[in-house]
């Protein structure tokens, strides 16, 4: 069974006040970690609690560190965190179990918090890590299955869906944090008469997802069983696949996306732990008996059990028309991580069966996480069937894709009885239009 200790108590509290509020998202029981910089301070590692950053660095140089936990500390205080994630998952938990010392009520940090704390609205926040490879699935039963009836009608779900966990291979390079402009991009597009166009993308979508950081990798040709993958993942975050339908529907088949995918993917700027996530650990997605059944290297009694996490998520949409209003952002989304027919856990081995080598830091999307209900439509795809039934908004106005000005934010939460409520902090992305330069097209 998941392993809770003393971090987790609901009873501890921060002598960061705003820590303690119960809106939080990040109380003293989360502690993500987050790569920032603020005036006076270079690109550092630092953890996010209540409104503020505690800076480890600035708390390395303070002293404030055992022994033990010194050199981890020196890896989490790094501009990217790549060194610190391959470490052995004891060596990630004592350093957060002094975090939580450090900054629980009566903790020692609280005499040197003039210089240990960054207020989150002074800093700028960074990708955390230096992501090698970025890998996007395809792990959503109802995701699938309304998206092949959309963009193909006349088509069954992939027979190989049921039987691995099935994905592509994204672009690291194009990986911005959260607040980072997404620019609309240009492509190549069918046309109705046959022909094709260069043009900006008219289908622009977002895709709700949770994203997973690798841990500690594998060497070339070593596969990882699926009884250890649980432990080679960091922490998870909040990620945007953005996906230029257009592009995207020319350019797929037979080889899948490129293009209308690789221009940028949203990530969340704070990795919540493994280990802050323990309270919220759920079984797997339940088999049906027309399944096939699991190949062995795919099966595993506490996969089964406890591998899975409930996350609730939503998306919302802010238009340039909410914005100069001052109303909030309109939420369109609302499903939770366990919509997912294949577990975290499922996509790391399946990854490494062949011998493929996962780094620390490398990136693995878990797919559009749409659910049963109609809320639970996790991309415009789903929500206005292609484009042909427009979604309409608390203020009238309607979308059939996503327009310039627009901002898509997400959010995710984790509740349970008897547990402290954590959150990921935001993902946001404003669009912004195509460049003028365009290049030229060729009807």
């Amino acid at each position: 069974m998941t392993t809770l200790n003393e971090t987790h108590d609901p009873a501890r509290k921060s002598w960061i006040e705003t820590a303690n509020a119960a809106n939080t998202d990040f109380p003293i029981q989360n502690l993500p970690f987050g790569v920032f910089t603020a005036p006076g301070r270079d690109a550092r590692g630092g953890v996010a609690i209540g409104d503020m950053i505690f800076d480890i660095k600035a708390a390395l140089e303070a002293g404030l560190f055992s022994s033990a936990a010194t050199e981890v500390a020196k890896a989490a205080s790094l501009p990217a965190l790549n060194t610190f994630m391959a470490m052995p998952p004891a060596h990630v938990s004592g350093l957060r179990r002094e975090l939580s010392d450090l900054l629980r009520t009566g903790g020692r940090a609280e005499k040197h918090k003039s210089n240990l704390l960054v207020p989150m609205n002074s800093a700028t926040m960074k990708v955390p890590a230096d992501i090698g490879g970025f890998t996007d699935f395809f792990t959503s039963i109802d995701h699938v299955t309304r998206a092949t009836r959309v963009l193909r009608p006349d088509a069954p779900i992939p027979p190989s869906f049921k039987h691995l966990p099935m994905a592509y291979n994204g672009r690291a390079s194009s990986i911005v944090a959260s607040g980072v402009p997404v620019i609309r991009p240009q492509g190549q597009q069918g046309r109705s008469n046959g022909a094709s166009a260069f043009a900006p993308s008219r289908m622009l979508d977002y895709e709700l997802e949770v994203g997973i950081y690798v841990g500690a990798g594998n060497e070339l040709g070593h596969p990882i069983p699926l009884h250890e993958a649980r432990d080679r993942i960091f922490g998870l975050c909040l990620l945007n696949d953005w996906s230029a339908r257009d592009i995207q529907r020319f350019e797929s088949f037979p080889l899948g996306p490129f293009l209308g995918k690789c221009f940028a993917t949203s990530v969340s700027p704070w990795i919540v732990t493994t280990e802050a996530l323990a309270p919220f650990r759920v079984s797997s997605r339940k088999r049906t008996a027309d399944d096939p059944p699991l190949h062995d290297h795919l099966s595993d009694a506490r996969d089964q059990t406890e591998g899975g996490f409930d996350i609730a998520l939503t998306a919302a949409l802010e238009t340039p028309a909410m914005r100069a209003k001052g109303d909030a952002p309109a939420p369109i989304t609302r499903t939770n991580l366990n919509a997912l027919y294949w577990s975290c856990a499922q996509m790391i081995t399946h990854h490494a069966s062949n011998g493929c080598n996962l780094e620390p830091g490398d990136l693995l999307g878990t797919g559009t996480l749409s659910g049963p209900t109609d809320e639970s439509r996790a991309c415009m795809l789903e929500l206005t069937t292609g484009g042909k039934q427009p979604l309409t908004l608390p203020n009238g106005e309607n979308r059939n894709w996503l327009e310039d000005g627009d901002a898509v934010v997400f959010n995710g939460r984790c509740n349970r009885d008897g547990a402290v409520s954590i959150g990921f902090g935001e993902c946001r992305a404003e669009i912004a239009p195509a460049l003028a330069t365009a290049l030229p097209s060729r009807l």
